[in-house]
């Protein structure tokens, strides 16, 4: 889980640094688009107000006069040679006159961003005019853009962070509860049994208590191997499954009711593969148990067997209460439960056990209410 978790992360961060990168770019190219036009436009303002001027026939002022009229976003200033200014659009006349000194401030700040046009009389070839501008409110938005656009993928970034290591936490709290209920729960029969056994020896013992406290102690043992087993890498060792499958089945069968009738159909012949023998035992019980739950003390649990040529499965199918959609959705997640005195840990950690200890996979076959469950065990012959 914590894998997928932090494999959502980093496609998520790769999605964002494309979408950052793409949008600079793209912004880049349309602010050079933009500026590359308005630069087009100042020339063609400059052109047609000089033409204004030196046309004494008349002919070109109406198509002058439309286009000097057209602009009303760029601001331009006309200085002389001597750089003093003779001309200026598009400027706010109330902050001219606040400041005296406003527009020489304005014209520093155009000379350095761009080049200015320069027009050279026709008639007067030693007298230029240069023509200083700004950017339009539109090229500075495009400006600031990819800013924004920056400003608010880090947030959506530092949002996404955020929640999954919530998630993480919120998961790792439920792990170690559930752990240690866990814990008390698989200890909690063999001690209740020594407890037992001290009182009788305080009476009447029976002659056969040694051997009956050393199954409870062995079971202790079982115990703390198991949890032993699951902080660390199990090493896998080839075992004889049919043995194994046939012990825990009569183990449980023992401490069932007898209303509770097994059918279990296992081959004759032995089968070996690579087997972490206590944990695969412990994934059993738990389907077992489960069984047991949903069949409420009376019913029928089935243990089939299936070879195949690669790999093999073992199925617990029970006839019991079954489950809904919405509950197959989340049985294998980490503190999901509808037992009112459950911890939702026994499934979660048989299917790490199955998939990522043995390579195999536990999977919900079928479940339908009021009709039973099926699961199933997959291990394989040989391991990659």
């Amino acid at each position: 889980m914590f894998k997928s978790l932090w494999s959502g992360k980093t496609i998520g961060a790769f999605i964002a640094i494309l979408i950052v990168t793409g949008t600079l770019w793209y912004s880049q190219h349309i602010a050079k688009q933009i500026a590359d036009a308005e630069r087009k436009q100042v020339m063609q303002w400059v052109e047609a107000g000089k033409l204004l001027l030196i046309d004494s026939s008349g002919i070109t002022d109406g198509l002058t006069s439309s286009i000097i009229t057209q602009n009303t976003s760029i601001p331009i200033i006309e200085t002389n040679e001597k750089g003093e200014i003779t001309q200026y659009v598009n400027i706010n006349e109330d902050e001219i006159r606040k400041d005296t000194t406003y527009l020489r401030h304005l014209l520093k700040e155009f000379s350095k961003v761009q080049e200015p046009i320069i027009w050279q009389d026709p008639i007067k070839t030693d007298q230029k005019n240069y023509y200083y501008y700004g950017a339009t409110a539109l090229s500075q938005q495009i400006k600031y853009f990819p800013i924004v656009q920056l400003i608010i993928v880090g947030l959506f970034i530092g949002l996404m962070i955020y929640a999954i290591n919530t998630a993480n936490k919120s998961t790792q709290n439920q792990l170690w509860v559930g752990m240690a209920k866990e814990t008390a729960h698989q200890l909690g029969t063999p001690l209740s049994s020594l407890q037992g056994w001290v009182e009788l020896m305080k009476e009447s013992p029976p002659p056969n208590l040694s051997e009956l406290m050393e199954k409870d102690i062995n079971r202790l043992k079982l115990v703390s191997d198991r949890f032993g087993k699951i902080g660390s890498i199990p090493v896998l060792q080839n075992s004889e499954l049919i043995q194994q499958i046939r012990s825990v089945t009569d183990y449980m069968q023992v401490r069932a009711s007898n209303k509770v009738q097994f059918e279990v159909d296992l081959p004759q012949h032995p089968i070996h593969l690579p087997l972490s023998p206590t944990l695969f035992d412990w994934v059993l019980e738990n389907l077992i148990k489960n069984a047991l739950d949903a069949i409420d003390h009376s019913g029928k649990i089935s243990i089939q067997f299936t070879e195949k040529a690669e790999e093999v499965h073992i199925d617990v199918t029970d006839n019991g209460k079954g489950m809904s959609r919405t509950v197959q959705a989340q049985i294998f997640q980490p503190g999901f439960t509808t037992k009112k005195r459950g911890w939702g840990l026994g499934l979660s950690l048989a299917k790490r056990i199955i998939n990522e200890y043995h390579q195999g996979n536990l999977q919900l076959v079928h479940s339908e209410p009021g009709k039973g469950t099926h699961f199933r065990i997959t291990l394989k012959r040989s391991l990659t």
